[in-house]
């Protein structure tokens, strides 16, 4: 892998990350190889300045890293850390030594029948990986795939380039790299799913077996209609995978494999050659000596620790939404799906705040941190709020900051703190080790090493762990005890949700074509089943009403939120309530009978599930807004800008906003929006200024 000298312009640190070589330069940014203060290597990706001025460009960026946030598989290059508030965005990827597929090729020529059927195996479980996390690569060719010393890497997936592609049509323009590229992709853009990446993987396998794609010209207008009308041009291809490839390269999308079909298929016809799979080693050993050569020659440290995987959430195969972006189905109410707990029974929370409604006053407490936009919860009597490096808790009645403690993390918090067991685990979901803190004073009660895990959900007294095998511990927050550790029957990967005021946890997973969804109750304690139940269509939950479920029902391929279901466990019966229109990328949350969605584009909806109807819908005029909070009376989101929003929660009419908090920061867009916080009559929220907020809720037309 090439490596160039840092240039008078470029930064020296970014983030935690010290930079030593450019690694590269593309239409989005210039990708960078630092190192963090431990020695371990990551390649960084720091956007272009024109680009971080775009506040779309923006927006759509957070939206894709959240999304690849979510990505696991030891065949895809994960995410390290981002910054989606800096003054240029950036994030960081496992640094792979290695070269490119398309280089490899370049310089050694095509691989033999085993070597491209056991990088077409890779390439599948990378794409198993993606497509769980509900995300589409819709760009997967040779230069995106780097060969490792443990087997291929699938890179660059879900962060689509504005200009990526010079074809343009009337509904936008078109991700991907045309020789590439779906028939789909150009015929119909908006509904690009998974087979689109499988697709792309069958022209792959082509060009690592010939050199060349089965659709090639010079023009990228002439392999548009060679991809959509051609058939592909497979000579040089191993006899024995042809039929494989052409499967791949079906002009429709129901007539591909699925990646864990083919992974399969490939596997046993790369078994069938007396040969190991296919690892660069000599090319590996090269760039790992460069590599080590740039680091010394920039002072940076040699390979370290490997960095704790990032916790991730993800609710078992999801479909994909559309070719425009990388959003995520319920981007709010799932992304925030917290790895802090954020709101959930890890919560104990304590009985409001001993003062009058008529003592209570407005506050605003000042930033601690300008890194990112505080995220609040309210337990034992306390706000306790985390931001970048940082977790604080205030006195809810004046705002005064009671204690805080640094955290050893460089991106935003995935959620709020939570107490749990008595303790407030601080950094949980941002690394294997964990301070314990007393509630009260802030002081760390205990050091706690957590095992390996891909997931963590903290439910009441426990710390739910997913390993990437799919096994499940629940940790004993209060002593650090693994009280029990073992696969969940019907889940290959369980990823939990939990809900205020409900004992057990949910993992929920949809079936590869969307048309199914298996559920599981699990009782946190001794990880015994409590219930389990395989539901139609993709559903994603959103809360439990009198122990009832319930879920948003998406499009398997477009991902647009189209109704709301309610399962009842102890009848065994649902019911499903339609939305007017679908909606794009919402937050949900439940209170009572009543479901509360936020779309992209600013539309709030209210459903009734007793009465099976929509309620009403108020368009905000807000880009996009927090998951909904709402009482009886009002319900309350926040805004990009910091504005806190009330909504009457009867006839769905603005009541009340507050004025907008950006600070030093009205060209940045958060990455993530907090919801708000409601104890009684206050609510508490945060701001993008880094300020943390309390207003009355008894009358919001006086904000």
């Amino acid at each position: 892998m090439a490596m160039m000298r840092l240039r008078r312009e470029d930064p020296r640190v970014v983030g935690s990350f010290r930079l030593h070589r450019r690694l590269g330069a593309g239409g989005m940014g210039v990708v960078y190889l630092g190192s963090d203060k431990k020695g371990q290597r990551v390649a960084l990706k720091v956007i272009r300045p024109d680009l971080a001025e775009d506040q779309e460009f923006r927006s759509r960026f957070a939206r894709e890293v959240s999304a690849a946030r979510r990505i696991r598989g030891g065949c895809t290059a994960r995410l390290v850390a981002a910054d989606l508030d800096a003054d240029r965005p950036w994030f960081a990827t496992q640094y792979v030594p290695g070269p490119s597929l398309h280089d490899k090729v370049a310089a050694e020529g095509p691989l033999g029948a085993a070597d491209v059927a056991a990088v077409g195996a890779a390439l599948s479980e990378g794409l198993v990986a993606v497509h769980e996390a509900g995300v589409v690569h819709r760009d997967l060719k040779p230069s995106n795939v780097l060969l490792a010393e443990d087997g291929p890497k699938v890179i660059d997936f879900g962060i689509s380039r504005p200009k990526d592609s010079e074809l343009r049509t009337e509904t936008g323009k078109l991700i991907g790299t045309p020789p590439f590229m779906a028939p789909e992709q150009f015929r119909r853009p908006r509904e690009v799913g998974p087979a689109a990446d499988v697709f792309a993987l069958g022209s792959v396998m082509v060009h690592a077996a010939t050199g060349k794609g089965p659709f090639d010209s010079d023009s990228p207008y002439v392999v548009a209609y060679q991809v959509v009308h051609d058939e592909p041009e497979l000579a040089g291809v191993p006899e024995e995978l042809v039929p494989l490839v052409l499967r791949c390269l079906a002009k429709e999308p129901e007539d591909r494999p699925s990646p864990d079909e083919l992974m399969r298929e490939l596997r046993s016809v790369a078994a069938s050659y007396d040969t190991q799979a296919f690892i660069p080693a000599q090319r590996v050993e090269e760039a790992e000596q460069q590599e080590a050569v740039a680091v010394a020659e920039q002072g940076g440290g040699g390979p370290g620790e490997e960095v704790s995987r990032r916790a991730a959430v993800r609710f078992g195969k999801r479909a994909v939404l559309g070719a425009g972006a990388l959003g995520l189905a319920v981007a709010g109410a799932l992304a925030a799906v917290p790895l802090l707990g954020g709101g959930g029974p890890g919560h104990e929370v304590a009985a409001a705040p001993r003062t009058t409604a008529a003592a209570f006053s407005a506050w605003e407490a000042p930033a601690l941190s300008g890194k990112s936009m505080p995220q609040c919860s309210y337990a034992a009597g306390k706000l306790l709020c985390a931001q970048t490096g940082l977790v604080f808790a205030l006195d809810p009645v004046d705002g005064r900051l009671l204690w805080r403690h640094p955290l050893d993390a460089s991106g935003p918090p995935s959620g709020a703190p939570v107490v749990s067991g008595g303790l407030v685990p601080a950094g949980l979901g941002q690394g294997r080790r964990l301070a314990m803190l007393d509630p009260g004073s802030g002081d760390v009660k205990r050091r706690q090493e957590l095992p390996a895990y891909g997931g963590l959900r903290a439910v009441g007294g426990m710390l739910l762990l997913t390993a990437a095998d799919g096994t499940v511990s629940g940790v004993e927050s209060a002593s650090g005890e693994v009280k029990w550790s073992h696969r969940i029957p019907g889940q290959d990967v369980p990823y939990f949700v939990s809900f205020p005021g409900d004992p057990l946890a949910y993992a929920a997973s949809v079936s590869d074509d969307g048309s199914g969804t298996r559920v599981t109750a699990v009782d946190p304690g001794t990880g015994d089943v409590r219930w389990e139940a395989r539901l139609a269509g993709a559903l994603q939950p959103l809360g439990v009403v009198d122990g009832a479920v319930v879920f948003v029902a998406v499009d398997a391929v477009r991902g647009d939120a189209r109704a709301v279901v309610r399962y009842d466990p102890e009848r065994r019966a649902s019911v499903r309530v339609p939305l007017r229109v679908p909606l794009q990328q919402v937050a949900g949350s439940v209170h009572g009978d009543v479901v509360h969605l936020m779309a992209t584009g600013g539309a709030l909806v209210a459903v009734d599930l007793e009465a099976r109807r929509q309620r009403w819908t108020l368009e905000t005029g807000v880009v996009r807004g927090s998951t909904p909070v709402a009482d009886d009376r009002y319900v309350y989101v926040t805004a990009p800008d910091g504005r806190l929003l009330a909504v009457d929660a009867r006839r769905g009419k603005l009541v009340g906003q507050t004025s907008p908090r950006l600070g030093d920061r009205s060209d940045r867009v958060p990455a993530a929006l907090p919801e708000p916080v409601l104890v009684g009559d206050r609510v508490y929220a945060g701001a993008p200024d880094g300020s943390v907020f309390a207003v009355s809720g008894r009358d919001p037309s006086g904000w």
